[in-house]
C-alpha cells in the first residue's frame, strides 16, 4: 500500500495541525495505521496509532490529551489532529501501516512495512 502523508507546516506555540495519511489504491480500514515522528539529531519516535481491527488508538505520552488519531474509512484517510503544540512537536512525520500487528508491537517502528514520505512540522515559539 502507498501512503501520502501531507498537512504539515509551521505553526505557532499553541496552535493546531491536523496531518493526514492517505492511500490512494487500497482501504486502509484493516490496517493499523499509526504516526511516528523524527526530528533533527534524534531517532523516529512513536506519536499515535489506530488499530485496524478493534480501532482502538494508542498515543505516546507526550502527545495525549493533545492529539487525537482518527480514520475516515470512505476517503481511506488516517488523521491526526494535534493541538497545544509546543516547539519540542518540531520533526518530520512520518505515517505508517501494517497488517494484522499485534498489540506489543504497535508502538516499533520495525513492525510497519509501508511508510508515507514524511511531512514536516515545525512549531515556533
Amino acid at each position: 500500500v502507498q501512503l501520502q502523508a501531507f498537512g504539515g507546516g509551521l505553526v505557532q506555540a499553541g496552535g493546531s495541525l491536523r496531518l493526514s495519511c492517505a492511500s490512494s489504491e487500497r482501504s486502509l480500514s484493516t490496517y493499523t495505521v499509526a504516526w511516528f515522528r523524527q526530528a533533527p539529531g534524534k531517532e523516529r519516535e512513536f506519536v499515535a496509532a489506530v488499530r485496524g481491527t478493534t480501532n482502538s488508538r494508542l498515543y505516546a505520552d507526550s502527545v495525549k490529551g493533545r492529539s487525537i488519531i482518527s480514520r475516515d474509512n470512505a476517503k481511506n484517510t488516517v488523521y491526526l489532529q494535534m493541538n497545544n503544540l509546543k516547539p519540542e512537536d518540531t520533526a518530520v512525520y512520518y505515517c505508517a501501516a501494517a497488517l494484522r500487528l499485534i498489540l506489543s508491537s504497535t508502538r516499533e517502528a520495525t513492525s510497519y512495512g509501508y511508510w508515507g514520505q514524511g511531512t514536516l512540522v515545525t512549531v515556533s515559539s
